[in-house]
């Protein structure tokens, strides 16, 4: 198995797919058996989508967008018009790429575009090594069940939630030449070696907890019996600031205190599923970006711009597991509030997972939401988090 990355800066869609494609071409030696593709807002994803899958006729394209830029193994590439292509080179693999609208039911649209990327893939009725997923901000908990639902326990699943420049709703999601801006797209691997994969949010709890006590959806309204903004801004020491008494977005200044809950235990080590306080509501709740219930155990979790930069390059050091396996490339998700903490360090951090996966090829890029799988397979979506896929030469 070979993989390569490469990017473009050209703001015309057509010269930026013949420039990044005839790289990735260059760089596998032949044509790509599968590609992921991120790319800003700034290009339209009609034009890509139709301008790839003229390029690479047949090959199954998986493409979403990016928030302001992505990374490779070559550095930060961002603003403006950017585009990144990863290629995998496995003849001897199976991969399908298929979408649906998500609509009034998600976990049936996850379910359909799962089995139709399985007949892409030669597959059908199979269960893949790997499931690698881009989808719509909002609903990805109902996208993962829908996945466990066809697939059952044990059918990893990776990837992160599509974005835009400014949480303004222009992200886009496509498989070949289908776009979708509500929508979810399925791929499924099947690849001739191994594959290996690690999710972890790098932030540490503190001795900050209490119990979820309303809840609708994506919105926590108490904690213990108080306001849940009222409780949050005690225990990070006044970060809402004057959101506290009459609400307002307050995405950028919650990024380094998170919320985390403990999912799984391993080891004696907890692994933490984090949500990111976006918004507080007029009566005082804390609306989030992923679904917490009544009941919840929450825990307030603290991060720094130095741990930004770099758990990174130690999320893919842990995707390579053991060490026993050479590493042919990877696909890397990390979280867009992240990036925009550290921006000015984003160099750092490509560094970092390039060094980690010994220089080989990797395309990352910045989303609105990630998900994962823990140890054990248990599939998770959070918030602030780094998911990274390693393919094995």
């Amino acid at each position: 198995m070979l993989t390569a990355s490469s990017w473009s800066r050209r703001s015309d869609a057509a010269l930026a797919v013949a420039e990044a494609g005839d790289r990735l071409t260059a760089r596998l030696g032949g044509r790509p058996s599968f590609v992921v593709v991120q790319h800003t807002i700034a290009l339209a994803a009609d034009q890509v989508a139709a301008a790839l899958a003229a390029r690479f006729p047949g090959v199954p394209l998986h493409g979403g967008t990016s928030c302001q830029g992505v990374m490779t193994e070559e550095g930060f590439i961002a603003d403006g018009c950017v585009l990144g292509l990863f290629g995998v080179l496995d003849p001897d693999g199976a991969f399908g790429v298929a979408s649906a609208e998500l609509g009034a039911d998600p976990e049936a649209a996850a379910m359909a575009a799962a089995e139709r990327a399985l007949d892409a893939a030669g597959r059908p009725g199979e269960r893949p090594d790997l499931v690698w997923i881009t989808g719509a901000p909002g609903r990805e908990e109902r996208i993962l069940g829908g996945l466990r639902l066809l697939f059952g326990p044990g059918v990893p699943v990776a990837g992160g939630s599509s974005a835009d420049d400014a949480v303004a709703g222009g992200w886009s999601q496509f498989a070949g030449t289908q776009v979708h801006r509500d929508g979810v797209v399925v791929s499924v691997l099947f690849p001739s070696r191994g594959l290996s994969f690690s999710f972890h949010s790098g932030y540490d709890p503190t001795a900050h907890h209490g119990r979820v006590t309303a809840s609708s959806g994506r919105t926590i309204h108490t904690i213990d019996g108080e306001p849940a903004a009222a409780v949050y801004d005690r225990w990070t020491g006044g970060v809402l600031g004057a959101a506290r008494q009459g609400g307002g977005n307050v995405l950028a200044r919650t990024t380094l205190t998170p919320l985390g809950r403990a999912v799984q235990d391993v080891g004696g080590i907890p692994y933490y599923q984090l949500s990111h306080p976006d918004q507080v509501t007029p009566d005082g709740g804390l609306t989030l970006f992923s679904d917490i219930a009544t009941g919840d155990e929450v825990v307030l979790m603290r991060g720094s711009p130095e741990t930004l930069v770099t758990r990174a390059g130690r999320v893919a050091h842990s995707a390579l597991g053991d060490g026993t396996s050479t590493p042919a490339g990877a696909l890397v998700i990390y979280c867009a509030g992240c990036m925009l903490t550290v921006r000015g360090r984003m160099d750092e951090v490509s560094a970092a997972v390039r060094s980690a996966l010994g220089g080989r090829p990797f395309l990352g890029c910045f989303t609105f939401g990630e998900q994962g799988c823990l140890p054990g397979g248990n599939n998770r979506h959070g918030n602030l988090m780094i998911s990274v896929l390693a393919f094995h030469a």
